[in-house]
């Protein structure tokens, strides 16, 4: 068996600890055999910042160009809240995507069957529930130049933030969608604002001659973004896979993200594009939560988004579906069974400690 090269990125608040239990479930797998997994780790974000005086060290981007896969954990706390902007943790988060090439960023949000009554909806809306978002990550309003806070004659301040796309970016970022929607449901919602962004406009036209030429077989429907986030909250089971652009994907994202129960039920995939001579592609796998500073060092966070995003890892980047399935499975039956942690507990429902829902996964992945 292949050994993989694994970055741990654990970064800054509940990261730490949720990474704590990815690294217990690389030992259990590296010692049942399920895989072989050679781990390197470093710092990113404030940790970084603290360390370095930046939020990503050129010795930590030279160890993510050289692994196989990167685990990244959470950044960000009100401690740098008032560092430089160049440094600021997200800057960290920021360069991996863009110096990686990760321009494809797919966060799942699905409602297990025991969690439903967690979700703000009603259950009926909710339960089984399983929605793919596809996220342009690497251009659009994050990326695009100018960039720039500016004082006019006036002494008044203009702030500038630019929408840019190409045509390239768009159809790289369409494939991987309309690729998903062939092996799930058939069904690809794009979602823009081609009624006030030209953006938007291209946008349109680009997913919509992907499709014509590349996936006539599936079933395409465009949708306004602000359309999209209502219709999520309304009857978000219409949806299946959803592909949109930086801004729009950051957003509807997390608003799929809520409708499970918890930001700490989520994982996600930033991947790159295939490399032609190996077949491999860079890829880095996060949980959608932030740092939560408020709980960090408490044992209060849920590392089940973190888990699942290392699940995700066995599934694309180390092509080992039959553990990654075995992970998914232990996932819904600790759930089954009633274990939660605080985010996730019912009132008056006794919560489990990071480690405890971290052990209690592994425990049911050793008795499959």
């Amino acid at each position: 068996m292949a050994t993989q090269k694994l970055l741990l990125l654990p970064g800054d608040g509940i990261g730490v600890e949720v990474m704590a239990e990815v690294r217990r479930l690389i030992a259990f797998l590296n010692k049942s055999g399920l895989a072989s997994f050679e781990t390197e780790e470093d710092l990113v974000g404030g940790s970084a910042y603290d360390a370095h005086g930046k939020a990503i060290s050129e010795d930590a981007m030279k160890r993510a160009q050289e692994a196989d896969a990167v685990m990244f954990g959470a950044v960000g706390g009100p401690k740098w809240a008032d560092v430089p902007y160049e440094a600021r943790p997200e800057a960290g988060l920021l360069r991996l995507r863009k110096d990686l090439g990760l321009f494809a960023n797919l966060r799942p949000a699905v409602c297990y069957p025991a969690l439903a009554d967690a979700s703000s909806l009603k259950r009926e809306l909710v339960e089984g529930l399983d929605i793919m978002i596809v996220r342009e990550l690497t251009g659009g309003v994050y990326f695009g130049e100018p960039k720039e806070i500016v004082t006019l004659e006036s002494g008044e301040k203009r702030a500038v933030d630019t929408q840019v796309y190409t045509t390239h970016e768009i159809e790289r970022i369409a494939r991987v969608a309309f690729d998903l929607a062939k092996v799930r449901k058939g069904l690809l919602h794009s979602s823009e604002k081609h009624n006030v962004m030209k953006s938007g406009v291209l946008w349109k036209q680009v997913v919509t001659s992907v499709h014509k030429s590349e996936y006539p077989e599936l079933k395409l429907e465009h949708i306004l973004a602000d359309n999209c986030g209502m219709q999520l909250v309304r009857t978000p089971k219409q949806f299946d896979v959803i592909v949109c652009d930086n801004l729009f994907g950051d957003m509807l994202s997390d608003v799929a993200a809520m409708l499970t129960g918890s930001l700490g039920m989520l994982p996600s995939a930033s991947l790159g594009a295939t490399d032609a001579k190996t077949g491999k592609r860079k890829a880095m796998y996060e949980p959608v939560h932030g740092s939560a500073p408020d709980i960090a060092g408490k044992g209060l966070a849920n590392p089940i988004a973190t888990l699942a995003s290392f699940g995700m890892a066995l599934r694309y980047s180390f092509g080992l579906a039959e553990a990654a399935d075995r992970l998914d499975a232990a996932i819904a039956e600790v759930l089954g069974e009633g274990l939660r942690t605080k985010d996730i507990a019912a009132p008056g429902q006794n919560a489990v400690s990071t480690s405890d829902m971290g052990a209690a996964v592994i425990k049911a992945m050793e008795q499959a």
